[in-house]
């Protein structure tokens, strides 16, 4: 295979990773990863460093047109930044000492878990109740448009979604999927706020947590450029397109691609790391 054929194929592959990341909220890394270490057999820490890099691209390109359209709730972004941040710092350390078998398997349980999750509740409520009581004083709650106008859905379970968000910034850092998945999971079922803000809004966070990471990795010599220009440019491409579709897509129809999209990447990551293959 010439240069240029790995070239097109990896771009081609991180144009639909941006599409379904962008559509999701779990940004471009569950597919690209896989990509990269089960198709191409490059090492599971280059593969991190170059979805890292994808995720960055992913959250630029898809939070401008998210952010213009009124989905993203900014000021929620903001301030659970500050708990994946940190998580991702802790998390890039720790990738570094861990076994490429073990950061495998890892990353397959992590996918599961979403993709279970993910259906916990396919119903997509605008509204999810009473604001709680910390929401309210950090004016989290918002308004998302819909058919009717805009309107107003509340932010609950504050603390909660603050813990789970540092949780995804380590599982950012350590295995460079942008932890897209928990950040979703986090809003939609933790905090319950609408899916459409939930993935919009993760969209808006994960390059700032991406780049929290991605220095240690720059640092330790695992950014390929050759790698990394296809699949950001493939990724930004397909999180453009993405953002047109949203805002027309069935919610339910959604989380159903989520879900069985990464369980089936989930088990190929899990057999390979079980086998040592990877």
């Amino acid at each position: 295979m010439t240069i240029l054929v790995f070239t097109l194929i990896l771009f081609g592959a991180a144009l639909v990773a941006g599409l379904l990341g962008s559509l999701t909220g779990l940004g471009g890394g569950v597919v690209i990863i896989p990509l990269l270490t089960l198709v191409f057999k490059v090492d599971i820490h280059y593969a991190i460093g170059t979805s890292l890099v994808s995720v960055i691209a992913t959250s630029s390109g898809a939070a401008a047109a998210y952010v213009r359209e009124g989905i993203a709730n900014i000021r929620l972004g903001m301030f659970l930044e500050l708990a994946t941040t940190a998580g991702a710092i802790a998390g890039a350390w720790l990738a570094a000492y861990m076994p490429t078998e073990i950061i495998a398997i890892l990353f397959g349980i992590v996918l599961i878990i979403s993709a279970g999750l993910s259906f916990a509740r396919l119903a997509d409520p605008v509204t999810s109740g009473p604001s709680g009581v910390l929401a309210a004083k950090l004016r989290l709650n918002s308004t998302m448009p819909t058919e009717e106008g805009k309107t107003p859905y509340f932010v609950k379970n504050v603390v909660g979604g603050f813990f789970m968000m540092n949780v995804a910034g380590i599982i950012s850092g350590l295995l460079g999927i942008g932890s897209g998945a928990f950040k979703v999971i986090a809003m939609d079922n933790v905090m319950r706020i609408p899916f459409k803000v939930s993935t919009t809004t993760s969209n808006f966070m994960i390059g700032v947590t991406a780049a929290a990471s991605v220095g240690v990795y720059l640092q330790r010599g695992y950014i390929d450029p050759g790698l990394s220009m296809p699949v950001m440019l493939g990724v930004l491409g397909g999180a453009l397109v993405g953002t047109r579709v949203l805002t027309k897509a069935r919610t339910t129809s959604l989380k159903i691609v989520f879900a069985f999209v990464i369980l089936v990447l989930a088990v190929e990551m899990i057999y390979n790391g079980i086998a040592h293959q990877i």
